[in-house]
């Protein structure tokens, strides 16, 4: 029987959508449902302020009654205004073990990025550079942390065989909360003599006044970065009012010299050690038992969001160590407040200088994660 590709307009048919991975993780130890009321969210124009400024389209695949695929296409106009490349992008990309799926849901996504103009197609990005990026490609042993995808092992080879092609590989890193290595604790030492230098907390109650401080410095830090795509205003305040239930004043500081925010550092409790057993339900009594696992028993594993600094400081010998300290600062908070064990991710297989950071604080790559591209011009149909 034939592949059946179904097309639904974002924010419609949500529940087959949400079917497919249901279907596709079926006895999957390691996936994670995530909470089906984020998901909603982010695909909905109005409820995602990705869609201000992009427009896109979901694809479910169908074999007969049996859900057995989904993806999206969107086409991202604040990376075209940046990038100006002519680059579309597909993403939440979900398959069985079948070639048959990967291939219709990819033509599709072609088909609807070529007619308005797009050159490429990259992926999979959920929805943008911003929010979840790659397939996994290593690491199936362990569950997802908190907003990273995850992936059959069979998933990264039928995209291959539907005409996907490597264009990056994503790093996530394991470290275990410890006594970092000397050369990063020298690092923070220094900076604790520089009196000019101090780690402020970013206070719940202070982070609406903060958006425009936290929004200036990523924007500022993350913007060379391969594919980086600027965080909007409304994207920026859509993430604060997301993270008030989780965020850990403890884990999240500024960098500050002389009183003035340079860097950030933003680490979140694994939410995900939270919801595995909630079936990605919060009603009826999923977000009660959410709630003391996070407030009151406490996650034993968290996520380095960011860690950046102002551009400005490249290069200044005495702050050199600075961006080592501030991992080291970030270890020793999770240290006091019972972590084990965090996840740095992610990071580009390229980037030098911050692999280099981290693997001096210890961590490992413990999973990898793949983006894929292919031309539009007609090449892989």
């Amino acid at each position: 029987m034939a592949i059946e590709i179904r097309q639904h307009r974002p924010g419609e048919a949500l529940g087959s959508f949400l079917r497919v991975a249901r279907e596709v993780y079926r006895g999957d130890p390691c996936w994670v449902p995530p909470l089906e009321m984020e998901i909603r969210d982010r695909l909905t124009p109005g409820k995602n302020p990705f869609f201000d400024h992009a427009e896109g389209v979901l694809f479910t695949a169908w074999d007969g009654d049996r859900p057995v695929g989904r993806a999206t296409a969107q086409i991202d106009h604040e990376h075209l205004r940046v990038h100006d490349d002519e680059t579309g992008f597909f993403g939440f990309f979900d398959t069985v073990d079948d070639v048959r799926v990967a291939r219709a849901l990819v033509e599709a996504a072609q088909g609807w990025l070529r007619v308005r103009g797009m050159k490429r197609m990259r992926g999979p990005l959920s929805l943008n550079i911003n929010e979840e990026v790659g397939t996994l490609i290593e690491g199936f042993d362990t569950p997802p942390m908190l907003m990273m995808p995850h992936a059959r092992p069979y998933q990264a080879a039928v995209m291959e065989a539907a005409g996907l092609a490597k264009a990056k590989d994503l790093f996530a890193w394991r470290y275990d909360v410890g006594t970092p290595h000397r050369r990063a604790d020298r690092a923070w030492q220094d900076m604790q003599e520089m009196p000019e230098v101090r780690f402020r907390s970013i206070r719940k109650r202070d982070l609406d006044r903060e958006i425009h401080t936290i929004l200036e410095i990523f924007n500022d830090a993350w913007s060379d970065n391969w594919g980086f795509v600027p965080a909007t205003e409304a994207e920026a305040r859509k993430m604060v009012q997301d993270l008030k239930l989780i965020i850990d004043e403890d884990l999240a500081f500024f960098a500050e010299i002389d009183g003035r925010p340079v860097g950030i550092c933003v680490t979140l409790p694994n939410l995900n050690e939270a919801i595995a057993d909630l079936g990605g339900k919060l009603l009826p009594f999923g977000l009660v038992k959410l709630l003391w696992r996070l407030k009151v028993k406490g996650p034993k594993s968290a996520r380095l969001l960011m860690l950046g600094l102002r551009k400005e400081l490249r290069g200044v010998k005495r702050y050199g160590g600075l961006s080592l300290a501030m991992y080291v600062e970030v270890s020793k908070r999770g240290v006091k407040k019972g972590m084990e064990w965090g996840e740095l991710s992610w990071t580009l297989e390229d980037n030098h200088p911050i692999n280099l950071g981290i693997r001096a604080m210890g961590a490992k790559v413990y999973k990898k994660y793949r983006v894929f591209e292919t031309e539009l011009n007609g090449g892989n149909e």
